[in-house]
């Protein structure tokens, strides 16, 4: 490769290509592939939605917008969360971005600069990390303590002990990606007390919120939230996603609820970063809001039933060590003897034609681990299970 004309930041330089990516290169394309190691399923976005968005370009509805998304939108997003939550939620505080990751891009932007850092709760998607380091910043990783069952237990003392003078930051995933972990109220107090008392923020993705696998037992629709415990000026930034529970992924559409002192900070941001969401696109996203809501429990049903499947499946195997899943989409399974879950990727995918993450690329506590996205049918899914399971009995 020529080397580049000039110098780049050491930070961009240095940046590496997650591994995910790098087994989803390897794959990508291959006839009879069943592909598990990205987060999204195997349904497209629904008529509903693609119509809105059709209707709205016709309309015209092509131009640029208020920076922090069209009024009724807002206004959809806040009376959507303040249903969901039984809280009061203002639409002043939210504001559309251009997917849950630019959103973060952003928050980033704002608060962290050279030698800062964030207190990461890990494993969790890469690219938080990643993030961390384009803005300059380095992360603080808190690795979920794993237990027998194959579950995972937060440790707040530990926590508490990486937090010091240039933590700018607490990030948290709930539910998590990849372990479906879900924090609970009890811990969200704590954790948030803490942001109070140290000045520093808590920035909570909760992009998984509908997937949670309890529902009928807790009488909840979506995982404790950070919003229930908070005041609308505590340092609090919430991150969401019209990616998963509405099936757009592709569309690139998510939204930020944050202190109402952030908003002017954050329209900067959006001005320099993107100049705002796409137009037509965010009619889609208010009608997927406004009338997606059958729709959002049909795909958290279906993903419980996959779920199911896949702990069933896997936790009959000896040397698979597996939880069942209580929120997000994914099985995060421990292999007896595994070492290099990036090299074992690669081997399933050459031997059963299976696309699965390895752990290693979610961070500290995640190699041994791999992760399969069961967003998809029962049937897709058993075929996958049928070609994995001779691999993961024969011993590494």
């Amino acid at each position: 490769m020529n080397e580049l004309p000039a110098p780049l930041r050491p930070e961009i330089a240095s940046l590496e290509t997650s591994r995910i990516q790098q087994v989803f290169d390897l794959g990508f394309g291959r006839k009879d592939l069943i592909a598990l190691w990205v987060g999204e399923g195997d349904q497209p976005t629904p008529a509903f939605i693609c119509d809105a968005a059709s209707d709205a370009m016709k309309a015209g509805k092509t131009f640029y917008t208020h920076k922090h998304g069209i009024p009724e939108l807002r206004e959809a997003i806040a009376a959507y969360t303040s249903e969901l939550y039984d809280i009061d939620c203002a639409a002043e505080r939210v504001s559309l971005t251009c997917s849950g990751m630019s959103g973060i891009m952003m928050v980033l932007q704002a608060m962290v600069g050279a030698g800062d850092n964030v207190v990461v709760v890990t494993p969790v998607w890469p690219n938080i990390m990643s993030a961390i380091q384009i803005a300059g910043g380095v992360v603080r990783a808190v690795q979920l303590d794993g237990l027998p069952d194959g579950g995972f237990k937060l440790d707040l003392d530990r926590l508490a002990g990486a937090l010091d003078e240039r933590t700018r930051a607490i990030f948290i995933a709930s539910p998590g990606n990849p372990t479906g972990w879900i924090m609970s109220r009890e811990e969200q107090h704590t954790v948030l007390e803490m942001c109070r008392d140290k000045g520093i923020w808590m920035i909570a993705d909760e992009v998984y919120a509908r997937f949670i696998f309890d529902g009928q037992e807790t009488g909840r629709r979506a995982a404790p939230s950070f919003l229930e415990i908070s005041e609308p000026e505590d340092p609090l930034i919430v991150v969401n996603s019209f990616s998963k529970a509405w099936a757009m992924t592709g569309w690139r559409m998510g939204w930020l609820i944050t202190p109402p002192s952030f908003i002017e900070t954050l329209g900067r941001l959006i001005e320099f970063n993107t100049s705002g969401a796409p137009h037509f696109q965010q009619y889609a996203c208010l009608t997927a809001i406004r009338d997606g809501e059958d729709y959002v429990h049909e795909t958290v049903e279906r993903c419980r039933r996959g779920g199911e499947l896949v702990f069933q499946r896997l936790s009959a195997l000896p040397r698979v060590r597996i939880a069942r899943p209580m929120g997000a989409f994914y099985a995060f399974f421990g292999v007896e003897g595994l070492s290099d879950s990036l090299a074992y990727a690669k081997q399933i995918l050459e031997e059963t034609n299976i696309g699965l993450a390895p752990g290693s690329a979610f961070g500290p506590g995640g190699e041994g681990h791999m992760r399969l996205c069961f967003a998809s049918s029962t049937a897709r899914l058993s075929e996958a299970l049928d070609r994995l399971e001779p691999i993961l009995s024969k011993p590494l």
